[in-house]
């Protein structure tokens, strides 16, 4: 049954990978178009399996409208992403392999990484050599332990050894930083950063705007999908079974299977159980001259695990700083409450309470934090000491990117364990973008029942009952070693009145 602005039918619902065989359900709603929802949609329509699949994505933002689709407030769409294979954890070095082999084709206007998408300028990742602080937090059953950054840099460089047997090139592109002044040499700029790290130069960045832009013309050109602008504000659902979305203008789309991707805004359709909470990062950019654009034209992307700052290589006469951070939360009061963990789940007595992204599409005003600029400046100090004009210079622009971020960094990909027809792809975690190539095709294979093999229990809907998941709400914030320091939880609209900025 086609996704269709109709509240009057019923669909039964999907088949879920416990069932043998997989059958297919007949049509498809993805909710979302950022990296996860669109690369999905695409996957699904070129798959013989799913030929006879309708299916539908549904977007905030009008795809008829130039430049307004996929939605320029996405976490999935800005200037610039980092694409790497370096991790901690060996199945997403694999899988940052796997995408980087599709992000160096160029030779073709219609490859992943040609015109401009993908630059493979270096990835100098370092940390410093600080004890850790005290892990005052209490990780929820399942959770990973925390890393250090340094942690996580050693972890890193050791899969990245792993991947040289594979690539005996890269054994030739990769060196270790036991110090400053090595880290120093190789960034080129006379600024450093860290205490040990090591330089990676078939890692990169990637153009994330232009990107998504190709994205999604690559599921246009399938002639599959049928993009519907709208706002979902609520899942449809009997007593068992997901069986579409509801509009804010009251339309309704139904479908066989419902595929929430939202990002960010997914908890606030979909009760997450504390597994993935929506936090902002924030970002600054900065206008250069094309003399300073030449002088940093040929540096990496540097990026301290410690402190969570880093710059990406300028490009059009823009730089761009960033902290990868615990971030802040926006808890919004839900006029509508998300879909509740079960079918037996009792209704609330009082009104539930989410972070949700709060952007320059609904608050055109909205700045960062006094206290986060001045981190940003600290990078541009530390990493890029000349010019000295650089470290003054204001903001063309500030943005907080939106992220959805788990406990565990890892992505959350499955069935729901209670609701059938319903299967959430979310938990991006700040990290998901450089997927960008394969993802897709990973998120068809878990709806097809065939999960790879490595992401078995990462993937999972973890929390299962009221019990763990106020366990897993403790731990929701993402400290896998890549976070840097930082208060968790800190309520946006209070770092910005404390600083006399609230907007």
């Amino acid at each position: 049954m086609a996704a269709s602005s109709s509240s009057s039918s019923d669909p039964l619902p999907a088949s879920s990978p416990s069932q043998v065989p997989f059958s297919p359900p007949s049509s498809i709603l993805v909710v979302g178009s950022g990296v996860f929802g669109l690369t999905t949609a695409l996957a699904l329509a070129r798959r013989d399996a799913f030929s006879h699949c309708s299916i539908t994505v549904v977007d905030r933002s009008d795809p008829s409208q130039p430049g307004a689709f996929p939605s320029p407030d996405a976490a999935s769409v800005d200037t610039s992403r980092i694409i790497r294979a370096d991790y901690a954890d060996s199945a997403y070095t694999s899988l940052g392999d796997e995408a980087l082999v599709q992000w160096r084709k160029r030779d073709q206007p219609t490859d992943p990484g040609a015109q401009g998408r993908y630059r493979e300028s270096g990835l100098l990742l370092v940390a410093d050599a600080a004890p850790p602080a005290p892990d005052t937090g209490s990780a929820g059953e399942g959770v990973k332990p925390k890393l250090t950054g340094l942690d996580y840099a050693r972890l890193s460089w050791a899969n990245v050894l792993s991947l040289a047997s594979k690539y005996p090139d890269l054994a030739n592109r990769v060196r270790e930083l036991p110090d400053p002044e090595a880290i120093r040499e190789v960034l080129g700029t006379r600024g450093t950063s860290g205490s040990w790290g090591y330089i990676n130069n078939s890692s990169g960045w990637g153009n994330a705007a232009a990107a998504m832009a190709w994205l999604y013309d690559q599921a246009k050109q399938t002639g599959r999908i049928n993009f519907v602008p709208g706002t979902v504000v609520s899942l449809e659902h009997n007593t068992t079974s997901v069986t579409g979305a509801r509009l804010a203008d009251g339309g309704i789309l139904s479908a066989e299977l419902v595929v929430v991707a939202a990002g960010a805004w997914t908890g606030g359709l979909v009760d997450l159980a504390g597994q993935a909470i929506a936090t902002g990062q924030v970002l600054g950019y900065l206008e250069i001259t094309e003399g300073e654009q030449q002088a940093l034209a040929n540096m990496p992307v540097i990026l301290n695990l410690s402190t969570g700052l880093f710059i990406i290589p300028p490009t059009d006469r823009v730089l761009k700083v960033a902290r990868h951070a615990t971030g802040y939360i926006n808890p919004i009061t839900l006029t509508t409450p998300p879909l509740p963990l079960s079918p037996n789940t009792p209704p609330p007595t009082t009104p539930i309470t989410v972070s949700l992204p709060r952007t320059s599409l609904t608050h055109p005003s909205t700045t960062i934090p006094a206290s986060a600029a001045a981190d940003l400046r600290s990078a541009l100090r530390d990493m890029l000491p000349e010019p000295p004009s650089l470290h003054t210079r204001p903001f063309i622009k500030t943005r907080l990117c939106w992220y959805s971020d788990t406990p565990d960094a890892d992505f959350l990909i499955d069935y729901h364990p209670h609701w059938r027809g319903l299967f959430v792809a979310t938990g991006d975690s700040g990290h998901a973008f450089k997927f960008l190539p394969v993802i897709g095709d990973k998120i068809a294979d878990c709806i097809a029942g065939n999960c790879p093999v490595e992401f078995r229990g990462k993937w999972e809907w973890k929390v299962k009952d009221s019990v763990t998941a106020a366990a897993w709400a403790a731990a929701a914030f993402t400290e896998d070693g890549t976070r840097g320091e930082g208060a968790r939880g800190v309520v946006l609209d209070e770092a910005l009145g404390e600083e006399g900025q609230k907007s």
